[in-house]
C-alpha cells in the first residue's frame, strides 16, 4: 500500500505561482512513478507531470510546459509541483497519485494505482 497526502493549493491571480506538495509513506517506491493529474468541474481527470523515483526523469503535459516544474526529494519522501504563470484554466482539483513497478511514463490515470485526496487550486483572473 502506498499512502499519498497533497497540499499547497489555495487561491492565486493570474500570473501567480503555488507549489504543491505531495508526501508519501508506505511500500519503498524504487522503480515507481509519482504524477499529478487536475480536474476541474464537468471535467476529465487530466495528467500534467510525472517524475520517476529513482533517476528523476520526468514527463509534463504540453499544456504546462515551460511554467510547472515536478520535482522530488526522496530523503522526505515528498513530490513537489512548482506551479508558475498560473492562468484561469489551470483551476482544478489536484492530484497526486502512484504508478507501480513500471519505466515508461503514462497519461493515462486508469495506470495510477493510489490517489491522495486532492487539493483545491483556484486561478483568479
Amino acid at each position: 500500500q502506498v499512502q499519498l497526502v497533497e497540499s499547497g493549493g489555495g487561491l492565486v491571480q493570474a500570473g501567480g505561482s503555488l507549489r504543491l506538495s505531495c508526501v508519501t509513506s508506505g511500500r519503498p517506491l524504487s522503480n515507481h512513478h509519482i504524477g499529478w493529474f487536475r480536474q476541474a468541474p464537468g471535467k476529465e481527470r487530466d495528467f500534467v507531470a510525472a517524475i520517476s523515483w529513482t533517476n528523476s526523469r520526468t514527463d509534463y503535459a504540453d499544456s504546462v510546459k515551460g511554467r510547472f516544474t515536478i520535482s522530488r526529494d526522496n530523503d522526505k519522501n515528498t513530490v513537489f509541483l512548482q506551479m508558475n504563470t498560473l492562468k484561469p484554466e489551470d483551476t482544478a482539483v489536484y492530484y497526486c497519485a502512484a504508478r507501480l513497478g513500471s519505466y515508461y511514463f503514462s497519461p493515462s490515470a486508469n495506470d495510477y494505482s493510489y490517489w491522495g485526496q486532492g487539493t483545491q487550486v483556484t486561478v483568479s483572473s
